[in-house]
């Protein structure tokens, strides 16, 4: 330290001066970041003065890097932008397949999942242009974060894995590290809790020995999350504590708040009510001082199970509200659908360069074919002798039938991955129908209700009656964009089961109240099934599966209507009843209801409108989870829709 100093305090030179301070601002990020941030502010204050265009892209890169390890990834992201343009217009591919990478995990940190994913394949796709096998695997594990966040925990398993694979490779020693951390938090989210700590300890153990000090913290909370679930609560202190104490040497704000909630978490668990809310409370102001919207999100929530341990309902209840409407619009169907459409295009992508270095090797097998002739023939020509003639002949004819063998295997592989591209193609084209066909109509009713009201050339009445139906159709529109998503990500084999204990009875309450939330009819919503039946299941299937049954049950019965949802015992199953009293199905519709070649479907009692697509998912899900679906059903007397679930 002393010894750049003097270099800044002496050097006639402002490119040297420059360097020192960069070199100063990058000794000081971990001790005193005051200082650091003064050094980078001067670097960045000369290069702009010099016009140096190689200076200003190394000053942001510096500056974003301690807004980053300060936890205000809104400066990192202004910084990380401004150098993005540096590095385009000056072509240097590295710089950019880095900046983009930065930019991703400046959206992931702030909740902005489909802007992060957008910005990780880009990433990727430069990195593998280069190619550069560590930008590369850096790419590949920050894709597997954002799935990780969704919740596509096999995918986030198998993108780590390749990463660490490729990080292994080339001797990539900070990057495996950085691997192990993911994995064991992935493994603690899937409850697999042994694997969990193994990977998580192992990472520790890793980050310290390479002393990367910007990922222990996060390791650290890691853990302590971990022993928390595991009600070991003295451990999880332990750790939240170390990881506080290393938050705070970079007075990293964003992760000492996101430490408080987990501290939180315990002291809620020892009875310490007043302690955990002063410390939601402090996260939560640095949450929307950073307009980190992910952590206010858990903030509201913590404070709403909080105020329920205590008595305080109403409080529970508002928060719970806020916890909801921000949840609703941070994880919008848009961006899960831009999510989506990413990811198609992103797998689209790759295959398609894999059958182009199949084509290649294919290409390469077939000059080798060639080549190995033509020795052959001249090994004829010189020997001259019938025996060899004849054993040479063996020979050739046994090594082209291994060369023919091997390119039929190639001809085939090329033609199984031209199938999953049709296939892909077939579900985008079937979104994208779906798509135009049903989300037009209530966008052009907001659109030309909007006209009327610019125009003024509309009631208050007029208005409340036409704000009823736009319920009704949006409504019908959030189903829809449900049931598509989950419908291609199904096709496209995407979704994995990971069955739990689920209690029917309380699923079935839990849809009921949502679905009060959203329709008009006024139903009697009525649970037969007796507490203490627990079936055995993927809850988020089982949870769309009720839903998609109770809302058509809903949407062909009167107002005013009942639905009934029952269970019985049938050998190591239970057998689940959903019917209602509304205006039945003839048997003609019932033969091709689940038929999803026909995609069959009628408006409700109240003109509303469908798909075809929810009866569909609903077959293939119980299938997905060993059970059955069936109907009865008698026009103008009602339907009743059987399922069978796995007993616990």
């Amino acid at each position: 330290m002393d010894s750049l100093e003097a270099i800044l305090k002496n050097s006639p030179s402002d490119s040297i001066r420059f360097i020192t301070l960069i070199k100063l601002s990058q000794e000081n990020q971990y001790k005193d970041l005051t200082k650091a941030s003064a050094y980078s502010g001067q670097a960045l204050a000369l290069a702009e003065k010099k016009q140096w265009v190689w200076g200003k892209s190394k000053a942001y890169g510096q500056e974003s890097f301690l807004a980053t390890i300060s936890g205000d990834y809104a400066t990192a992201m202004k910084y990380d932008n401004q150098n993005l343009q540096l590095v385009i217009a000056q072509k240097d591919s590295l710089s950019i397949a880095e900046t983009l990478g930065f930019l991703g995990n400046d959206y992931k940190d702030l909740g902005k999942y489909d802007e992060a994913y957008y910005y990780f394949t880009q990433s990727f796709k430069v990195a593998r242009a280069i190619p550069d096998s560590l930008k590369m695997a850096i790419a590949i594990h920050n894709i597997g974060t954002v799935l990780s966040d969704l919740g596509q925990y096999d995918l986030a398993l198998d993108h780590f894995k390749i990463s660490s694979k490729i990080s292994l490779a080339i001797n990539d020693l900070d990057g495996i590290a950085y691997d192990l951390d993911a994995m064991g938090d992935v493994y603690r989210r899937k409850k697999e809790y042994n694997k969990a700590e193994e990977y998580l300890l192992k990472a520790l153990k890793s980050i310290r020995e390479r002393k990367l000090t910007v990922i222990e913290p996060r390791a650290l909370t890691h853990i302590a999350h971990l022993y928390f679930i595991m009600s070991d609560l003295p451990k999880s202190l332990a750790y939240y504590d170390t990881a506080s104490r290393v938050y705070g040497r970079t007075s990293n704000t964003f992760g000492e708040a996101e430490v408080n909630l987990g501290i939180s978490e315990v002291f809620i668990e020892q009875g310490k009510f007043d302690q955990a809310q002063v410390l939601i409370e402090k996260s939560l102001k640095t949450a929307q001082g950073l307009s980190a919207e992910r952590m206010e999100i858990d903030c509201y929530q913590k404070l709403s199970n909080l105020a329920e341990r205590k008595g305080d309902f109403k409080s529970a209840l508002i928060f719970h509200k806020n916890f909801k409407v921000m949840e609703d619009s941070l994880f919008s169907q848009e961006m899960l659908e831009k999510v989506f459409q990413d990811q198609l295009r992103f797998q689209t992508e790759n295959k398609d360069s894999e059958i182009a270095n199949l084509s290649k090797v294919t290409f390469e097998q077939d000059s080798e074919l060639r080549r190995q002739e033509f020795l052959s023939n001249i090994l004829v020509v010189v020997v001259a002798l019938t025996a060899i003639l004849l054993f040479t002949v063996y020979r050739s004819g046994q090594r082209r039938k291994r060369i023919n063998k091997l390119l039929i295997e190639h001809q085939e592989e090329i033609k199984r991955r031209s199938i999953e591209l049709e296939q892909l193609n077939q579900v985008k084209d079937k979104f994208f129908s779906i798509i135009s066909h049903d989300l037009r109509s209530p966008i052009n009713a907001l659109s030309g209700i909007l006209e009327l009201l610019s125009n003024k050339q509309i009631t208050q009445e007029e208005f409340a009656t036409l704000t009823q139906e736009m319920r009704v159709q949006f409504n019908h529109t959030r189903t829809l964009i449900n049931n598509l998503l989950d419908w291609a990500l199904l096709q496209m084999d995407k979704l994995k089961i990971q069955p739990e204990k689920i209690e029917l009875s309380k699923v079935i309450n839990e849809n009921f109240t949502l679905v009060q939330s959203l329709q008009l009819k006024e139903m009697n919503l009525v649970n037969q099934v007796e507490p203490g039946l627990f079936g055995w299941g993927d809850l988020n299937m089982i949870n769309l599966i009720f839903r998609n049954l109770i809302l058509n049950a809903i949407k062909f019965s009167d107002i005013g209507g009942a639905i009934e949802i029952s269970a019985n015992q049938d050998g190591n199953f239970y057998v689940l009843a959903v019917k209602d009293y509304g205006v039945g199905i003839s048997p003609d519709v019932q033969k091709i209801l689940f038929d999803k070649t026909t995609g069959y479907s009628t408006r409700g009692t109240a003109n509303e409108k469908g798909t075809g697509l929810g009866l569909i998912l609903c077959k293939e899900f119980i299938e997905k989870n060993g059970g059955q679906i069936w109907l009865e059903s008698e026009e103008g007397k009602g339907s009743t829709f059987y399922f069978t679930i796995k007993k616990a």
